[in-house]
């Protein structure tokens, strides 16, 4: 997988045009790497089975996902190979829940592919399924739309017109938002996994988890520290909530339980300051660049652990 140890020098706002621009730099680099680490290495859904009781010596649980799911960065990573953590919000609900078993194969830069086939040395995530599997979290969907060239593209426009929305423009020249069209796309995708999932595992919950706020959920943008301009910052965040909405419908067509990780971490974003923030800027001792910290991980947890009851 690439580097997740990006620059993370100190931001300061208001400095000169000379170290602006030097701190732009610095910021794509460490955005686009901190994406890249996202990308590591249509008929009628099943009917799927009636979500029982945990079992009385406790569920035997499976997680699955991307680096949003493994907590890319976060202290203690436990995997390298995957970036994963022993405070991602898997490990969180698993000891909350007192889970009889748990199987964490989250990974970073997963996608839809993943789940059934290789992502290199790690094997298909679905193979850590068994017929007594009980529950199932499954973070997975943004790494299928590219946003390493999204945001790579976003950040590059940008820094050259910082008022403007030549990103959005660039995506949508051709009269349809090519970025939509991804997430239209991979719906279907996503329908596959869920059935893919229950025939493997008849009896288990499945709970499909949404992604929290990366940028503030009022529009707003914070160029200095992540460098979106002010009209593409609320079109990237628009985005987003549009792959939530799509991941929502998925779990409610097919019968899954979505959870709302979005609501929860609004006022959280990547533009406050540390101590308040969910997500990082950049790659640090807290996480990995434009993924969620150790408390953006709890949220996601309670929000978990909220959606199905415990």
């Amino acid at each position: 997988m690439p580097d997740l140890h990006t620059s993370s020098a100190p931001l300061t706002i208001g400095a000169s045009r000379g170290r602006a621009s030097r701190r732009r730099g610095l910021l794509l680099a460490a955005a686009v790497a901190a994406v890249s680490a996202l990308t590591f290495a249509g008929s009628a859904a099943a009917a799927p089975a009636a979500a029982a009781p945990a079992p009385a010596g406790g569920d035997h649980y499976v997680a699955l996902g991307d680096s949003y799911s493994s907590g890319a960065g976060v202290p203690t990573q436990v995997d390298t190979n995957c970036a994963r953590s022993d405070h991602n919000y898997p490990g969180l609900v698993a000891r909350a829940i007192g889970a009889a078993s748990v199987t964490d194969v989250t990974c970073a830069g997963a996608d839809t592919t993943d789940m059934a086939g290789r992502q290199g040395s790690a094997p298909p995530q679905l193979d850590a399924l068994r017929p007594d599997t009980t529950l199932v979290s499954l973070g997975i969907g943004g790494n299928d739309l590219d946003l390493t060239g999204l945001l790579g593209r976003c950040l590059l426009l940008d820094a050259l017109l910082p008022n403007g929305s030549a990103c959005e423009t660039s995506y949508t020249l051709l009269g349809t938002d090519q970025v939509a069209a991804r997430i239209d796309a991979t719906a279907p995708k996503i329908d596959a996994v869920l059935r893919a999932i229950h025939a493997r595992s008849p009896h288990a919950r499945i709970a499909l988890v949404g992604y929290p706020v990366i940028l503030p959920d009022d529009g707003g943008s914070c160029h200095d520290i992540v460098g979106l301009s002010s009209g593409d910052a609320p079109w990237v965040r628009d985005e987003e909530k549009y792959l939530n909405t799509m991941l929502k419908e998925q779990a409610t067509t097919y019968g899954a339980t979505y959870v709302d990780t979005y609501t929860p971490a609004v006022g959280h974003d990547v533009c406050r300051p540390a101590g308040e923030r969910w997500i990082e800027p950049t790659d640090d001792a807290e996480a990995a660049g434009l993924h969620p910290n150790a408390a953006g991980e709890r949220s996601m947890a309670d929000a978990t652990l909220s959606a199905l009851g415990r």
